[in-house]
């Protein structure tokens, strides 16, 4: 689903990323580790086309978004559920209408609109705060008002950029168990995180970047200092 082929990218001349190799399947959880400055970040907004590589090829789903125009960039990004550390909710609007502005966006019938959404808060355990606003939810509440939101139309993909940075230990974990429980169901859920406890918690795949070079590619792995 997720494929990186031989990609490097330079800024300024300074190296970001260096000949990554990578392929993650259809349905596959795994944890995109490593120190501030690994390249986390730019392995990401190449996944969601913010950036292009330098140099290599990044598919998902067997396009090569190398290859892409500007218009094409949008279609892009509704195949994907991007999961922001900061949530990046809408302050003014409800859960309810957080949740359903992609759809409303891409002028799906209010009917569907409403089943998609309830569908989406019920996997986040959120039904009953539809109609709450992000300042009356705890941070916990307010990142799954963000998962509902990269859920609701159903992404083959979900990018997770620090999704627990500004949530305590406990609520994390619950974040990130969501997550793969998520990854059950069929989607393939990558997590860039430095959160060490949560990933050696989990003992999922971790792929660990260090000073822009795949250092580590584990199954059932942990989060190594050493890594970073």
């Amino acid at each position: 689903m997720i494929r990186l082929q031989n990609v490097s990218k330079n800024y300024g001349g300074r190296p970001a990323l260096v000949n990554i190799n990578l392929h993650i399947a259809l349905g596959e959880f795994a944890f995109l580790v490593g120190p501030s400055g690994a390249g986390k970040s730019t392995l990401m907004r190449l996944l969601y086309r913010e950036e292009t590589p330098t140099t290599g090829n990044v598919f998902i789903g067997g396009v090569n978004l190398n290859r892409m125009n500007s218009g094409q960039i949008p279609l892009l990004r509704r195949r994907l559920g991007i999961i922001f550390q900061d949530f990046k909710l809408l302050p003014s609007q409800t859960v309810f209408n957080n949740v359903a502005y992609v759809l409303r966006a891409l002028g799906v019938d209010e009917k569907e609109v409403a089943k998609r959404v309830n569908s989406a808060l019920a996997v986040v355990n959120l039904e009953h705060k539809f109609d709450a606003y992000p300042g009356e939810l705890s941070g916990g509440e307010q990142q799954r008002v963000g998962i509902a939101r990269a859920i609701v139309n159903g992404p083959p993909v979900l990018l997770a950029d620090e999704p627990t940075g500004n949530l305590d230990p406990a609520t994390s974990l619950e974040i990130v168990q969501l997550l793969e429980r998520i990854s059950q169901r069929g989607t393939t859920v990558l997590i860039s995180t430095h959160d060490q406890p949560i990933v050696n918690a989990m003992r999922r795949r971790v792929i660990a970047l260090k000073n822009g070079e795949l250092v580590a590619d584990v199954d059932n792995g942990i989060y190594e200092l050493e890594m970073s």
